[in-house]
């Protein structure tokens, strides 16, 4: 089982992440451009992620190399990427954004899929591997805090353009899974989307990543308005992830004893409370230490019983698909929403309005996921 090169892979594509979330944003407006154009900019790349995920999850079920996809959706990535370096003002600036995060958002989907595979859906052994990404953001994001406080933001393409290559080098690494010997035990595709418990998910998935768009866009931004450093606000985005990594650790037990419905449940719950204390009370450090910490249930539980879910639905040929349909559907276009309405909302109305129409998400996606997913409904087979 190649646990250790998987964890590699995990490890620098995160960092990746740690690089864009916390930082590109405050790359942007020193480039001068003005919230709504952030806001726009930063959600190419959840748009990309709708596109992308799903086609190349296609194409790697379809072909039956998904490591081969992943590698070459690596490389296209670092090719496009290179183009930040040659192009200036917000059409050339848009146009790499959303070349390079096509193939960028491609590759996690298969890789999941290949995961899943040879740890055989087990939620404990792929957790494990999986945090090792979160261990990656962390490095990144307070590396960079402590970074970007002496330089300024100038060096974040060239760090970016290293961590894409490190990406495709990881690549190659991974080996194939094995075919999964009951692959024609499978109700098709189309049988399963259309299922409620199916839609239910997406639609829960897309709701809790559109409630974090004005955490995941502007979140430096509004820290530093409000007087912290920025290696305070590195400190800040790698405790959450720390959070995330608790429960990475934990979750095959929290699954076993709670159930996944329960835990998604818990999760809007918690999005709830933290969007309405980081709206309300960014100056009160103990609060914002909380908030934070609540980064363990809005992203790192709820993911976890939401891939458990998804690899539950989706067998044999399905994996690609249904990761690129999770990914693409409820990450990508709810990371786009969320993005689009925090620049908007941040404009017209203030940071804080924009932290809480975040709060509203979750309860809908509550009343959702308690009335229509049913983990016990077994809908993979047919």
């Amino acid at each position: 089982m190649p646990y250790w090169r998987i964890s590699s892979f995990y490890l620098v594509y995160f960092a990746s992440l740690g690089v864009i979330l916390p930082y590109w944003a405050l790359y942007l407006r020193d480039l001068g451009f003005s919230p709504l154009a952030i806001g726009e900019l930063m959600a190419l790349p959840m748009l990309t992620k709708v596109l992308s995920p799903g086609l190349w999850g296609w194409l790697a079920d379809h072909l039956g190399h998904r490591m081969m996809v992943v590698r070459i959706g690596a490389l296209l990535a670092v090719v496009a990427f290179a183009g930040m370096f040659l192009v200036e003002g917000y059409l050339g600036i848009a146009l790499v954004m959303f070349t390079f995060t096509f193939f960028w958002n491609a590759v996690l989907s298969p890789l999941e899929a290949v995961s899943l595979a040879h740890f055989r859906g087990d939620p404990h052994l792929y957790s494990r591997a999986r945090l090792w990404g979160s261990i990656g953001f962390i490095l990144a994001v307070a590396g960079l805090g402590l970074l970007l406080d002496r330089t300024g933001t100038a060096p974040l393409p060239m760090v970016l353009f290293s961590l894409f290559g490190l990406i495709f080098i990881a690549s190659l690494i991974v080996p194939e899974p094995c075919p999964d010997p009951h692959v024609g035990d499978h109700a098709p595709i189309s049988h399963i989307v259309r299922r409620p418990e199916v839609i239910a998910l997406v639609v829960c998935a897309l709701l809790m990543q559109a409630s974090h768009g004005p955490y995941y866009t502007f979140y430096t931004i509004y820290m530093e308005g409000v007087g912290y450093s920025r290696t305070v606000v590195g400190g800040l985005w790698a405790l959450g992830v720390i959070a995330e990594v608790g429960i990475f650790l934990i979750i095959g037990r929290l699954l076993h004893h709670f159930g996944m419905r329960q835990l998604l449940l818990l999760a809007y719950v918690l999005a709830l409370i933290r969007w309405v204390l980081t709206g309300a009370l960014p100056d009160v450090v103990p609060v914002v230490l909380l908030a934070q910490l609540l980064h363990a249930a809005t992203f790192g539980l709820h993911h976890a019983a939401a891939i458990a879910l998804i690899h539950r639905h989706f067998r044999g040929r399905h994996h690609g698909k249904g990761q690129g349909i999770y990914a693409g559907l409820g990450l990508g276009l709810g990371g786009a929403l969320g993005s689009w309405y925090s620049g908007l909302v941040w404009q017209e109305l203030g940071a804080s309005a924009a932290f809480m129409t975040a709060a509203l998400f979750p309860i809908v996606a509550f009343l959702i996921a308690y009335r229509w997913v049913h983990p016990e409904r077994k809908i993979g087979t047919g």
